[in-house]
C-alpha cells in the first residue's frame, strides 16, 4: 500500500473540527446532544436505571478513592469518595422506587379481590 492511499483514510483537520461550528444542541436517537461549543454529553442508555452498573460504578469509585489514600493524595480520594456517594444515593434511590412499584401492583390485586367478594 503506498503512502498516498494511507493518506486517504483520514480526514484533514479542518474536517474534524466543523462539528463545532453548528449552533444549538443536536439530539438524535442515540441519545447523543453536541452543544455549541463541540461538547458531547452521552446519556448511556439506560445506565443510571440499572441497579447492576449503578453498584459496579460505586465500587469502582470506592476502590478508587482507596487506591488514592494509600498514594497519600487526599484531595482525589475525596473527589472519588464523592463520585462513590452519588452512586450511592443513585442506588438507593432506585432501590426504593423499584420496591415501591412492586408493592403497587400487589396492593391493586388485593384491592380488587376485597372489592369482588
Amino acid at each position: 500500500m503506498s503512502l498516498n492511499n494511507r493518506r486517504r483514510n483520514f480526514r484533514s483537520r479542518s474536517q474534524k473540527n466543523n462539528f463545532r461550528r453548528r449552533s444549538g444542541p443536536i439530539i438524535t436517537n442515540n441519545a447523543t446532544s453536541v452543544t455549541s461549543n463541540g461538547n458531547v454529553n452521552f446519556n448511556r442508555n439506560g445506565s443510571m436505571n440499572n441497579l447492576h452498573a449503578l453498584e459496579k460504578a460505586m465500587q469502582k469509585f470506592q476502590q478508587l478513592a482507596k487506591d488514592a489514600q494509600s498514594n497519600g493524595d487526599p484531595v482525589l480520594a475525596q473527589n472519588y469518595f464523592q463520585h462513590a456517594d452519588h452512586y450511592l444515593r443513585r442506588f438507593n434511590e432506585l432501590s426504593q422506587r423499584r420496591e415501591v412499584s412492586e408493592d403497587q401492583p400487589q396492593n391493586s390485586n388485593k384491592d380488587r379481590a376485597s372489592s369482588s367478594n
